[in-house]
């Protein structure tokens, strides 16, 4: 090998629609067996263990044990965004008259996207941070200004304890249905945590989607307000 990364490796893993069905089933974030995502995908639960072996194998799932039982989730945020990407690539948009995405208004409204907040008023939380010059984009790089530290800081968020962490404190993700940039990184998750401590939403059990509280979207969006 010449050193470049081995691609139609990963692409093998992903071409394949019963392992596809299971990544985005984890697209909300939780943890789920073998028999859960066997019931997701469709398939008997010796299938899916196979599946689920290559997957991790190819580090794009990991597994969590708790007691008896073991637990399979994305193996990390890259993971998601590259998966929330390729939702958006594979959409038929060959015209601007064709939607893309999620057909569901509600899924299209919010959606947690691994651990962040998707859809539109993803991208209304993001492009309003740079507007508001809070988050700064120079070089394709996503940085919180002086300002912006001084804001996530007033709204309740430990901002010490996030730089501190390994991870990517900003970062881009590409929104599948609206094919603009919703904010990921440690403060994605942090702001999502504490919409959710405020009560400002609520995540559906069954699915992905987020769901705001009349109270909630009024400050959402008198906060974070719309271009």
């Amino acid at each position: 090998m010449d050193g470049t990364p081995n691609i139609a490796k990963l692409g093998a893993l992903l071409g394949d629609n019963t392992r596809a069905r299971m990544l985005s089933t984890l697209m909300h974030g939780k943890a789920l067996t073998a028999s859960e995502l066997a019931r997701e995908a469709g398939v008997t639960a010796q299938t899916a263990t196979s599946h689920l072996a290559k997957l991790e194998a190819g580090g794009l799932l990991i597994l969590r044990k708790q007691g008896r039982h073991k637990y399979f989730a994305l193996a990390s945020a890259e993971v998601a965004s590259l998966l929330e990407t390729l939702m958006g690539l594979s959409a038929k948009d060959n015209s601007l008259n064709t939607m893309t995405g999620p057909r569901d208004a509600a899924m299209r409204n919010a959606r947690v996207c691994y651990n962040h907040l998707a859809g539109n008023k993803g991208i209304q939380l993001y492009d309003s941070l740079v507007v508001s010059r809070y988050l700064l984009l120079k070089n394709g790089s996503l940085t919180l200004s002086k300002n912006g530290q001084s804001f996530i800081r007033e709204f309740g968020i430990d901002l010490d304890i996030l730089q501190l962490s390994r991870a990517p404190l900003c970062r881009e993700c590409l929104d599948w249905s609206e094919r603009r940039s919703h904010l990921a990184g440690s403060l994605g998750r942090a702001l999502l945590t504490q919409f959710e401590n405020k009560r400002w939403v609520k995540r559906d059990a069954d699915s992905r989607i987020i769901k705001f509280s009349i109270k909630g979207e009024k400050a959402f969006n008198s906060l974070f307000k719309q271009n």
